[in-house]
């Protein structure tokens, strides 16, 4: 019910954190992964750990802010293996930590043109191609911070929380083609996106109090997620929001 195998995976910001999980979970797996995140070198590296594990994978770097370099993306991966058949929109930008207000107009385009304009772009160059062949998964990871009101990160909330739109509207949208879209929303996961929180013991500690299962999580258990999700085991979920925080939005 798990297996990948024969399956085509692309994932953004897969250079490290949750989308470097979800690569390496997918490959074991057994999907063909595609890593790729703005800097090549960070690329190379993880392939080359992952082809070095009897792995199949590629290296194609891409700045998501940039339409034209996401085609490239999507045309260099069907020139590679003629096919595409999971899309995880993982990168993302959180440029500002403060109150929306202080927000600059230049502030505010990076964040809904990395978060959710990209995710829009990819979508629309990919899905199509899933549909000739009625199968395919989209995952876009978006983050509990699309649920919950925030002081220091509301931009990116707002960006996150219309992700969760964007995910249900495609699934109704391309349903009928068999192509199944969801969205996970990890809560505070040791990654070095997250690193100014978790690793600041009074933050975690406070975090952790808070946490019914009275811990962080880890990049691993996103990645797992995201396989059922790819697998025939979530056959039949879509347009859904899976919330992996240890149960914080419950408490």
């Amino acid at each position: 019910m798990f297996d990948l195998t024969g399956k085509v995976a692309l994932i953004t910001g897969s250079t490290k954190g949750i989308g470097k999980s979800i690569a390496e979970e997918m490959a074991k797996a057994g999907a063909k992964v595609v890593i790729s995140s703005r800097k090549a070198e960070a690329c190379e590296q993880v392939t080359r750990e992952l082809t070095g594990r009897g792995y199949e994978a590629v290296s194609l770097p891409c700045n998501i802010a940039h339409k034209e370099q996401l085609q490239q993306l999507v045309d260099a991966t069907m020139k590679q293996w003629g096919k595409i058949d999971i899309l995880v929109c993982n990168a993302a930008a959180n440029p500002v930590y403060g109150p929306t207000a202080q927000a600059g107009d230049e502030v505010f385009d990076k964040i809904m043109g990395n978060n959710i304009k990209s995710n829009w772009w990819l979508c629309n160059m990919v899905i199509p191609q899933m549909a000739e062949r009625g199968d395919g998964v989209v995952i876009i990871v978006s983050s509990i911070a699309a649920l919950k009101g925030n002081t220091v990160i509301g931009l990116y909330g707002v960006s996150k929380a219309a992700d969760t739109a964007l995910v249900r509207n495609y699934a109704c949208e391309w349903g009928p083609s068999n192509i199944r879209v969801n969205a996970i929303l990890p809560g505070l996961i040791k990654t070095d996106f997250a690193r100014a929180l978790w690793e600041n013991d009074t933050a975690r500690k406070a975090r952790e109090a808070m946490t019914p299962l009275r811990r962080l999580g880890e990049p691993e258990e996103i990645g797992g997620i995201a396989v059922f999700l790819a697998s025939r085991a979530g056959n039949f979920i879509t347009g859904q929001t899976i919330i992996a925080d240890g149960g914080v939005t419950i408490a």
